[in-house]
């Protein structure tokens, strides 16, 4: 015969030991959508500050490239590099900073196969605000390289007649085109399975449209059929419009960067979050 186990009931939990395991302090507010934003922008300059060498490309390249094309064909362009130092280095400073855009989708697509994606999708916070916060830091870095290139032209004879307030201009349209580029290489980091490929992928786009501008060289001495692409290249548009801003005259182009860059954001942000709301 089988004897049937009593069961005795459970201890009650005393409400002085429930209370001894909770913390005491109260649960603190759900961050609205502007601190968790923030507070990726944080994780980007902390990830800069413990893996400094990620300046690289803000600090390293932009003074190459300057001095490489100032001296090895300034005489040679222009009759002497002072005078094609001025001509080169808001091209320069275009070229530097839409470059290292392309590190957005790359970025993006390093925290994707880490899984950082995954961790962020179980806290109760606004979905975007990784990316958004991630765009912020970007932007920031796109500063620093702005920074470095003035500084740099200022040293080596860039007189800007625009002053103070034209070279300010110049920068704050060449950040906005910049973050609104960002948004085209999120789509990419959020496609794109591997590294190399996003950065062959963006590469692909970027160096025909910045080397085959008017950065380094006027388009009048370009045959034809050059010219026709040269003129038409949205990298020339930004570049005539930071010019122009730097020499203190308005261009219209500075209204077709601004309609570019409004383009580049209606189509590829809500293409970003719809790719990042389904996030493999």
């Amino acid at each position: 015969m089988t004897s049937t186990p009593i069961l005795t009931p459970a201890r009650p939990i005393v409400d002085d030991t429930l209370r001894a395991a909770l913390s005491p302090r109260v649960r603190p507010p759900r961050a609205n959508a502007l601190t968790a934003s923030l507070t990726f922008f944080w994780r980007a300059m902390l990830k800069i500050k413990h893996v400094p060498e990620q300046l690289i490309d803000v600090t390293i390249f932009p003074v190459m490239f300057t001095l490489m094309f100032t001296y090895l064909f300034g005489g040679a362009l222009a009759g002497s590099t002072d005078a094609y130092l001025q001509y080169l280095l808001p091209g320069v400073l275009v070229q530097t900073v839409v470059l290292i855009t392309m590190y957005t989708g790359l970025g993006l697509n390093i925290d994707i196969e880490k899984g950082f994606f995954d961790r962020i999708r179980t806290l109760p916070i606004w979905r975007p605000a990784a990316i958004v916060g991630m765009l912020l830091g970007d932007a920031a870095r796109y500063t620093m390289a702005s920074t470095i290139v003035i500084v740099l032209g200022l040293v080596l004879g860039f007189r800007p007649a625009g002053g103070v307030i034209g070279v300010l201009l110049g920068v704050a349209l060449l950040l906005v085109f910049s973050f609104s580029l960002s948004w085209a290489w999120t789509s990419l980091g959020l496609v794109v399975r591997t590294q190399n490929a996003v950065m062959m992928t963006s590469m692909l786009f970027l160096f025909p449209l910045t080397f085959a501008s008017n950065i380094f060289v006027d388009p009048a001495t370009m045959p034809g059929w050059l010219q026709a692409f040269v003129n038409a290249n949205p990298i020339s548009h930004l570049a005539t419009a930071v010019r122009g801003l730097m020499a203190g005259t308005a261009q219209p182009e500075i209204a077709l960067v601004l309609i570019a860059s409004a383009v580049l954001v209606a189509v590829f942000g809500p293409l970003t979050m719809r790719l990042y709301g389904r996030e493999r």
